[in-house]
């Protein structure tokens, strides 16, 4: 189904621009009306793939609290899905709730309404929805997708919490190494020469570091840049760069461990909500493969699959995947012996939630004093290499 982007007036007398999938220019007009919205006109978008955007995870969650409350209150799904169109302020993300309702009022499922938006439902989350309907559980599987989205939300939040300071840290160091050695160095870079004094080593060193500054700054900004971009889309087309840049991340000290537990504790929840909904673990396997986001660890995922589909238990096939630590291959262990493998799971995801929130409060602490003490460093550097010249003069000079 195509994807217009429309102009519209709604009962307020305004205009309202946004993206619509529908079958044409009249089934747009009657989507329109049915939200109230008077039509003025629109046209298909040729490209879909760059504007048709990823729903943010804060209204997904959202998503899963009111209509999982709606439901349990026992208002039907087409009732609660309109209530959410009109309740919702992501203009995109209400309009797939609108293609939804018409799906649904078409003789689709819930599950299958979403089918026509997976930019904004991925494959867990269908599947998921699926199961519920299936047995009858819809609202506990809400339920957790709510807990398991916040809990996503919250831990991305504590990583970009932890790159915010180096980032802006960072950001500072370079604007003011390029401000002295484009700027203040050549401006003392003469005083210093006619001094009539040998200069010291590392003064020697600012001043080439400066006159190549001077002389291919415009190399030293797009350089950068440019490998930048060509390590993106290597990564992108070669899967060799990939795999290795993975594993590379995975190798990085405290960094790596840390990622390490983010990945498998979300790997842990998402398979723990998947079984506990009755999906066959095969299936969850395959499906829980693409939220890991790191190549080695999906590849080892892969492996313990296609063990347990040849007949091993999930123990060991978990325990050969060399991924997941031996107190957490106990608790697999005693999760499947007692027919309690999703709850297993679930304090897997915690152990490992709980590593990575201690671990990155620890790191936090210890970034800072770093950060501050790598600025004095390069600052004191420079001004040494700088003053030193300056000051053995003015002592000569006394004496």
């Amino acid at each position: 189904m195509p994807l217009y982007s429309y102009k519209a007036m709604n009962v307020m007398g305004r205009t309202v621009n946004g993206q619509m999938d529908a079958v044409n220019e009249i089934d747009l007009e009657m989507r329109l009306r049915r939200m109230e919205l008077d039509f003025i006109n629109g046209k298909p978008i040729q490209n879909r793939s760059l504007f048709a955007g990823k729903v943010p995870r804060r209204e997904l969650i959202n998503f899963c609290f009111h209509l999982e409350q709606l439901i349990r209150a026992g208002v039907p799904i087409l009732d609660a899905l309109a209530d959410l169109r009109d309740s919702i302020e992501h203009p995109r993300f209400r309009e797939i709730i609108a293609g939804m309702i018409e799906s649904i009022e078409g003789g689709k499922t819930l599950s299958g309404s979403m089918e026509e938006h997976k930019e904004a439902f991925d494959d867990v989350f269908r599947n998921l929805v699926q199961a519920g309907e299936n047995s009858g559980t819809l609202a506990d599987v809400l339920r957790n997708l709510f807990e398991t989205l916040k809990w996503h939300d919250e831990l991305s939040s504590q990583t970009k919490k932890l790159m915010m300071y180096p980032a802006f840290m960072g950001v500072i160091v370079v604007a003011v190494f390029f401000f002295m050695m484009m700027y203040l160095v050549p401006k003392l870079t003469g005083f210093i020469r006619n001094m009539g004094q040998e200069i010291p080593t590392q003064t020697k060193i600012l001043i080439g570091l400066s006159e190549i500054f001077v002389q291919y700054w415009y190399l030293i900004l797009t350089l950068p840049v440019l490998a930048g971009f060509g390590f993106y889309i290597a990564l992108r087309v070669n899967p060799s760069v990939r795999y290795k840049f993975d594993a590379f991340k995975l190798k990085l000290p405290v960094l790596g461990d840390i990622q390490r537990k983010i990945i498998l504790a979300r790997f842990a929840s998402t398979f723990s909500m998947m079984y506990g909904s009755g999906i066959s673990i095969l299936e969850t396997i395959r499906t829980t493969e693409h939220v890991v986001g790191n190549v080695v660890i999906r590849e080892a995922i892969e492996h313990a699959g296609r063990l347990i589909e040849e007949g091993q238990n999930v123990t060991l096939a978990f325990q050969s995947v060399g991924m997941f630590p031996p107190l957490v291959i106990r608790m697999l262990r005693v999760g499947e012996n007692t027919g309690g493998l999703d709850t297993a799971l679930t304090n897997v995801a915690y152990f490992f939630s709980r590593d990575v929130k201690e671990a990155i409060e620890k790191l936090q602490a210890m970034i800072e004093p770093a950060m501050t003490i790598i600025v004095g460093v390069i600052l004191g550097w420079v001004m040494i290499s700088v003053l030193g010249p300056i000051y053995d003069i003015i002592t000569k000079l006394k004496t």
